[in-house]
């Protein structure tokens, strides 16, 4: 059975907050005894520890128990990998939903209360109280080290989720009490905030302890530091060079120095792109840095079988399958091994592999019971099943396409507005499959494949491009980076000889043609991860989003005339959303504070335009 960390820290967790008050600062009981024993030994601060692994977004869990009972807003992220946020940006849509996201529609208004705001600022009094506490305790000097790295860490770890989303806020280096005055402290510019950030990182990096065999890719470790840096150095670096603060050198070369370590210590990729999502068990798989342990007996999630139901809502747009390349490593606007896209057969042929990970290729079959089917007898409706036998298996990505109970989807794309089943639905003809697989096949909504949380996929993506930002990309760098996640999806490499102004005809004509091609292989990589969104935010690229979000090319008649198609055409793109997003307001590039607490503290301003 897995070791779960998850329920020793919901209980552990539980434990020190039944005597706890419910205000906004959720104190820890001002018994002097409690705070004594909690950091008084190795075992309790470690249990401590465990609730800060619960911020990270991993799988869905938003049916599991709170992690604080007293505080009633208090809960763990929301929808898997940030999906919701990516159908803020220009790969993902979410439906049912004819009148879009109200981000990409300037519909945006301050709330009253976020716990985008709230949450952080909660863990961050926890992890203060850790970093006031240990060097009062017994322990050794290494130890003291060791704890107060891991309480630096997930401090970094919550301003960065603060500074993404709202940039300046207040930075609190200390637990607070009722009387400090720091509780009504302005907002710290964004260059202190960066700065505390690094610095700290940097700190328990040299400092943290090495994990035990038995601990890797579970704990917080100098890797996983290193991951974090990687990452956070990454964003930080672009937002300040394309949003034109200054400074973005020492950010960039921040996460290249990190990226370093690690690609020197993960030295193979696992094989399987699929499976960095769908294993059982992530326990030794090779460029897996971090991940979050899942059990269907004690903890799990509803990920799987949100893409195996009805309640699948989420979609690739076209412009993200168009971001697949074919396999001779063109696009496919240039590509002699692209066939078009009209033929829905026809556009999967001869494209990266990883397209047919994201989202199920089209098929038909004629049920013949809820779980068994016979062939239609024209071989083009099975044409990928054997493709899918060769980059997959029965645990993971087979055609035709399951319900969470086994039952049979008789085709894909299975629209929703002319369904032959009421689960595994579409609204713009790519259904998300990303994270589908068949562990619990019978069982709803009780997955448990592990979830990664960093991963050396996304280490050498944010080397790449942190190198052509400092003007250090190469073909030995593409070799290193890029042309290894390339092969996964059976796609030749990158050559930057190849790479000019024609080789995308689509592409933003602002944007470096190699700098294009790192980020269209990022898009790739990561998509349905939780990266597009705060990617065109740190590239000041969020008009991409604002444009008509368009699904696969279909023939009204086909689906009954139930499908919206572009302009009304009777026959052509799907468009879920009529009309065209107006352009993007250059001060949603900073989301606003919540007015309560601008009420709760005078000396907060709010962000400019808002």
């Amino acid at each position: 059975m897995k070791n779960k960390y998850n329920i020793v820290a919901i209980v552990i967790v539980l434990l020190l907050t039944i005597a706890c008050d419910d205000d906004f600062l959720d104190k820890l009981p001002k018994d002097e005894l409690s705070v004594e024993s909690t950091f008084s030994n190795n075992n309790s601060i470690q249990a401590y520890t465990w609730q800060f692994y619960e911020r990270f977004q991993a799988h869905n869990e938003t049916t599991r128990i709170n992690i604080d009972q007293d505080v009633q807003n208090e809960t763990r992220p929301a929808s898997g990998f940030g999906l919701d946020a990516e159908a803020e940006a220009d790969l993902i849509q979410q439906a049912p939903n004819s009148v879009g996201k109200d981000y990409l529609w300037n519909r945006v208004i301050v709330p009253s209360a976020d716990e985008d705001w709230a949450e952080p600022y909660r863990s961050i009094r926890k992890i203060n109280l850790l970093l006031d506490n240990v060097p009062n305790s017994d322990l050794s000097d290494v130890d003291k080290e060791h704890w107060r790295s891991v309480g630096l860490f997930f401090r970094a770890f919550e301003y960065s989720n603060l500074l993404k989303k709202y940039g300046a806020v207040p930075w609190l280096e200390f637990a607070l009490t009722e009387e400090s005055e720091e509780l009504f402290s302005p907002r710290t510019p964004r260059d202190e905030v960066a700065a505390n950030m690094l610095r700290d990182l940097l700190w328990a990096e040299e400092h943290i302890k090495p994990a035990g065999s038995a601990d890797k890719g579970k704990i917080i470790d100098a890797n996983v530091i290193n991951a974090f840096i990687s990452q956070f150095g990454l964003f930080e670096g672009t937002w300040r060079k394309y949003h034109n603060l200054g400074s973005s050198a020492m950010y960039l070369q921040a996460s290249i120095t990190a990226s370093e370590k690690l690609m020197s210590e993960f030295g193979n990729l696992h094989p399987r792109f699929d499976e960095l999502h769908n294993s059982e068990s992530l326990e030794g798989v090779a460029g897996v840095i971090l991940y979050k342990v899942y059990n269907e007996l004690e903890n799990w999630s509803n990920m799987s079988t949100t893409f195996r139901a009805s309640n699948s809502t989420w979609d690739i747009t076209r412009k993200g399958v168009d971001k697949f390349l074919c396999k001779d490593g063109r696009t496919r606007w240039d590509s002699p091994l692209f066939e078009g896209d009209i033929d829905m057969f026809a556009e999967f042929r001869n494209r990266d592999n990883r397209l047919l990970y994201m989202t199920p290729a089209p098929y038909f079959v004629t049920r013949t019971s809820n779980t068994t089917w016979v062939s239609t007898g024209n071989p083009e409706d099975e044409e990928y099943f054997p493709i899918y036998e060769t980059i997959s298996d029965n645990l993971h990505k087979t055609l035709p396409d399951l319900n969470w109970r086994g039952n049979v989807v008789s085709r894909v794309p299975n629209f929703n507005q002319n369904r032959v089943a009421g689960f595994n639905r579409t609204f713009s003809g790519y259904r998300v499959w990303r994270h589908y697989n068949q562990y619990n096949t019978g069982t709803s909504s009780r997955d448990f494949a592990d979830a990664p949380i960093y991963r050396m996929g996304e280490v050498l993506l944010n080397y790449a491009e942190a190198k052509f930002e400092m003007g250090q990309f190469d073909q030995s760098i593409a070799d290193i980076t890029i042309n290894r996640l390339r092969v996964r999806g059976d796609v030749a490499p990158m050559t930057l000889s190849d790479i000019d102004a024609s080789f995308d005809p689509t592409r933003d004509a602002s944007v470096d043609p190699v700098l294009f091609e790192i980020r269209r292989e990022r898009a790739v990589e990561l998509m349905a991860e939780g990266f597009r969104r705060e990617d065109l935010r740190r590239w000041k690229k969020m008009h991409y989003a604002a444009e008509v979000k368009l699904g696969r090319w279909i023939t009204a008649a086909s689906q009954n005339n139930k499908v919206p198609i572009q302009n009304g055409a009777s026959e052509g793109y799907v468009q879920l959303v009529p009309g065209s997003p107006p352009s993007f307001p250059e001060h949603y590039y900073l989301f606003p504070l919540p007015s309560d607490q601008i009420v709760l503290n005078p000396n907060l301003e709010q962000n400019p335009g808002w």
